[in-house]
């Protein structure tokens, strides 16, 4: 259209121009999305009953990884084991393990994948309940030699189970962590994620990290978001965790209305790769 009713050749070029120009515009915008490659997955496939693949997981055993949980974690099937239906089951129960009042699983990518940036994610429908503490998150591989929180730790995901309809995505470094982690709140519209299944995921580069749900973007920090004297160090490999906590600082204690056995379903979980 623009052709036809402009006349003359220097016109024409200035509109072919003034196109050129609107289109870079437009880009600089609205970049080109990065193009991932998935590098590493787990879709949980086999039979009800058997334990996540040991090529992949290993188990934390014990209680109260600093965060004055309740539940002991086992490396039972009856706390965490694959539902036969292509999901992992991680089951909070309330029964008595070597004194403490709950069992659960907490299981990790330590040591058998570890990754510095890209996309991780999972699909998980949540448990719920006063005191359910399920998570879904990253620690830097260092962080046997360095310690926490100087090695690092992404939460792509936790939820105080009392509110079934709010999840965390976190950041913890030097400066910046347990109660004053850079920390933001995403609330589920009409529903809690106890419900259905729901897509939670970070995007990692050496200078950013962006946290999604159901692949719809809602917090980005860098560098420049850290507190003054806070010391930006995702620049290492970090593996991957999936637990249920029971009780701790973060959501109290359960009481009379939280109702045992909770599960966390995971569908999958998948990392990638940016293409440059």
């Amino acid at each position: 259209m623009i052709a036809r009713t402009i006349r003359g050749g220097r016109c024409l070029l200035l509109a072919v121009a003034l196109l050129a120009l609107a289109g870079c515009s437009r880009g600089a915008t609205n970049p080109v999305p990065l193009e991932w490659t998935l590098v590493w997955e787990d879709e949980f496939d086999g039979p009800a009953g058997q334990l996540p693949s040991a090529a992949n997981w290993r188990f934390d055993l014990g209680t109260n990884w600093g965060n004055d949980q309740l539940e002991y974690d086992t490396d039972r099937p009856e706390n965490a084991s694959l539902d036969g239906a292509g999901n992992l089951t991680i089951i909070a129960r309330k029964e008595t393990w070597f004194d403490q009042e709950y069992t659960s699983a907490r299981i990790t990518t330590r040591a058998l994948f570890e990754q510095a940036g890209g996309k991780f994610e999972a699909r998980i429908k949540l448990p719920v309940g006063q005191g359910m503490w399920p998570a879904f998150w990253l620690l830097g591989g260092n962080n046997e030699t360095v310690g926490w929180p100087n090695c690092g730790e992404i939460d792509i995901m936790e939820n105080r189970g009392q509110e079934p309809s709010v999840i965390l995505g976190s950041a913890h470094g030097p400066g910046y962590s347990a109660g004053n982690a850079i920390s933001t709140r995403y609330t589920l519209a009409g529903a809690g994620f106890n419900d259905d299944f729901h897509v939670f995921g970070v995007e990692w580069s050496e200078s950013r990290i962006t946290w999604l749900v159901d692949g719809v973007p809602y917090r980005t920090i860098t560098p420049a978001s850290l507190p003054r004297g806070g010391t930006w160090v995702f620049d290492h490999p970090f593996y991957i965790i999936l637990n249920v906590a029971v009780g701790g600082n973060f959501v109290g204690p359960p009481d009379d209305s939280t109702i045992f056995p909770q599960t966390m379903l995971v569908d999958w979980v998948r990392v990638y790769r940016d293409q440059p």
